[in-house]
């Protein structure tokens, strides 16, 4: 399931100093300009040690603690459960707090959570509440991180280059989701999967580093009359609900989070659970989406150009939803399951146009002042809908079956194109500022 306006003078500035230079018409390369690749390297590095947790958390669940499809289905409800309970709120506290500080508390907080999971299991005292916990816990702190990290990033990039920005981002996270997922098999296999979150925990502490590290100021949000949090609120949700191209973009994104957790909270279920893969081969497709989404990231700007950015997001939705359909019934313990690992992966390759492009566009579109709520309501009803997800998906998995609840996820994932084909989208070559 993964950001701009303008505040880009002092961005423009630092990169005229850099030497050298990469991007068109002589401005120098992302690369080259010191805060932003602070940034880059930071996320770069949480992004790797999630990818290791993606695996290692779920089977320390089934595997070490036994837990039945059901449980597992709460566990990932627990991990998006804070985007629902204090999405909202998120966004207006953000927009009144200086943003970097927030990321560096959220990073240290991961830390400390996913920390105590090691030690609980050596003391053997680790149970699934802990899970839950922990879980639910990480969510809160990805809530407030999430929010101040894609309103923070117009501060260090010219708005310009948003989706430039945008896409290196993605692509270096594919690209560090890639091997995450595999080693994490590898250290769950050979070394315990509380030993593989060690991993995540530690990538934390270094992307808060490399956060502290960013020189532009952290400036202080400039001080606004007192407004009741609700009015806030309600000033996000109006500015998303009442432009219908926001409104697009948010229920077609919410639709498919909402089915895609529903099969996801299953996977490994399957694939551990029911079929008795190992953890090697559970990682690896998740290893094969990370490199497909690379690539489709790689390709983001090339198909938009071709397309139109509207009809190429919904080509991308369309696309990714009958990849995906088409991987459900190949996943078996032979050679079947490459097949399906590779239809799996080319989904994500067609999704990452609409996941890319939609981003970016949600920054362009919205004034600087509002960013931390604009991005806290998309990511309340994008992100809420997957504990519902996940919550379904345990029910499916526990009384008809781990497949039966891939297959609702996959057929579901058909209709999050609805709102884009009924939206001006369909047709718009280049989306508005």
């Amino acid at each position: 399931m993964t950001i701009s306006l303008t505040n880009d003078a002092g961005g423009t500035r630092e990169g005229t100093k850099a030497s050298g230079t990469g991007g068109s018409g002589g401005r120098p390369a992302l690369w080259r300009l010191a805060d932003f690749r602070r940034l880059w390297i930071g996320d770069t590095v949480s992004q790797a040690g999630t990818a290791v947790t993606l695996l290692a958390l779920p089977l320390l669940a089934i595997g070490t603690l036994g837990a039945t499809p059901f449980e597992a289905g709460l566990l990932v409800m627990c991990e998006y459960l804070g985007f629902l309970l204090i999405g909202l709120p998120a966004g207006a506290w953000v927009d009144r707090m200086r943003r970097r500080r927030v990321m560096i508390v959220g990073d240290l907080g991961r830390a400390a959570l996913l920390g105590s999971l090691p030690a609980a299991a050596w003391l053997d005292v680790l149970t699934l509440p802990q899970l839950y916990a922990v879980a639910f816990g990480m969510s809160i702190c990805t809530a407030f991180f999430d929010v101040a990290y894609q309103s923070h990033l117009p501060q260090l990039v010219d708005g310009t280059r948003l989706v430039e920005a945008n896409v290196a981002l993605e692509a270096t996270r594919t690209i560090a989701a890639a091997g995450g997922p595999g080693a994490g098999g590898a250290l769950v296999g050979a070394l315990t999967a509380p030993v593989a979150i060690v991993v995540d925990a530690v990538s934390f502490l270094v992307s808060a580093l490399c956060l502290s590290r960013i020189r532009r100021a952290d400036a202080k949000p400039e001080p606004r009359p007192e407004v009741p949090l609700r009015v806030e609120i309600a000033e996000g949700l109006h500015f998303v609900f009442g432009n219908p191209l926001l409104r697009a973009l948010t229920l077609t994104s919410a639709i498919s989070n909402l089915f895609g957790t529903i099969g996801a909270a299953m996977l490994l279920v399957l694939l551990a659970g029911e079929l008795g893969l190992s953890p090697l081969l559970c990682g690896l497709v998740f290893t094969v989406e990370a490199v497909s989404g690379f690539i489709g990231s790689l390709l983001t700007m090339r198909i938009a150009a071709r397309l139109g950015q509207g009809r190429a997001m919904c080509a991308s939705v369309i696309a990714s939803g009958v990849l995906w359909l088409a991987a459900v019934p190949l996943f078996h313990e032979d050679w079947r399951f490459a097949v399906a690992a590779v239809l799996q992966g080319l989904g994500w390759t067609a999704f990452m146009t609409f996941k890319i492009t939609s981003v970016a566009f949600r920054q362009q579109l919205c004034p600087a002042p509002l960013l931390g709520r604009m991005t806290a309501t998309f990511r309340f009803v994008v992100w809420g809908s997957m504990p519902l997800g996940a919550l379904i998906g345990g029910v499916l998995g526990e009384y008809f079956g781990a497949r039966t609840a891939l297959w609702t996820g996959a057929l579901g994932e058909l209709l999050a194109v609805l709102p884009l084909l009924l939206s001006p989208l369909r047709t718009a070559r280049e989306l508005p500022r």
